[in-house]
């Protein structure tokens, strides 16, 4: 693996802790020896990479470090859009804004060539086969999950018989 790769990798799997990680535990996680790690990560810091901590101790990245270009390999940026083309045309009108300037954010600081690859990317979304009527707006859910809270709700059963139902929402599942 190129060195530039392998820099980057440990970048990422900084970015997946929130407290101090061992030495020992990045250098097994990317396989490669403790000396180059320490090496690798020494380089890092000397390149402006918000990386704290020490050999015996263990390192953590600040958070808001941000990479100056966004590189993704092809499988990468082939999820991305299809998932926020998926997003786009399925959710609510809130989901759909957010995940059409998702990759409007993306597109913008891609190297060239990425950006090409993103826009031109033959990966599309096909019509559902029959589009639910939502009688309770996806955003109030959203919130209710995120907040963790109940809603007072009027269920219809199969029959058309309605009751009045608190639930306590803890997720949502899209699917076609």
């Amino acid at each position: 693996m190129p060195r530039s790769e392998r820099l980057l990798n440990l970048l990422q799997v900084l970015r997946g802790y929130r407290r101090p990680v061992s030495g020992q535990a990045l250098s097994e996680k990317l396989g490669v020896s403790i000396r180059t790690l320490y090496r690798d990560i020494a380089s890092l810091q000397a390149q402006g990479a918000m990386i704290e901590g020490e050999p015996g101790v263990g390192y953590v990245m600040k958070p808001g470090f941000m990479l100056p270009p966004m590189m993704f390999r092809s499988e990468e940026l082939d999820a991305l859009v299809l998932g926020m083309r998926w997003v786009a045309d399925r959710c609510d009108k809130t989901l759909s804004d957010g995940a059409l300037s998702t990759l409007a954010k993306v597109a913008a600081v891609l190297p060239t060539e990425l950006r090409r690859e993103l826009e031109e990317s033959s990966l599309l979304v096909g019509a559902p086969l029959k589009r639910p009527a939502h009688k309770v707006s996806q955003g109030l859910l959203r919130a209710a999950v995120r907040a963790e809270r109940k809603l007072n709700i009027t269920y219809a059963d199969g029959s058309g018989i309605n009751s009045q139902r608190v639930v306590w929402p803890f997720a949502l599942v899209y699917f076609d």
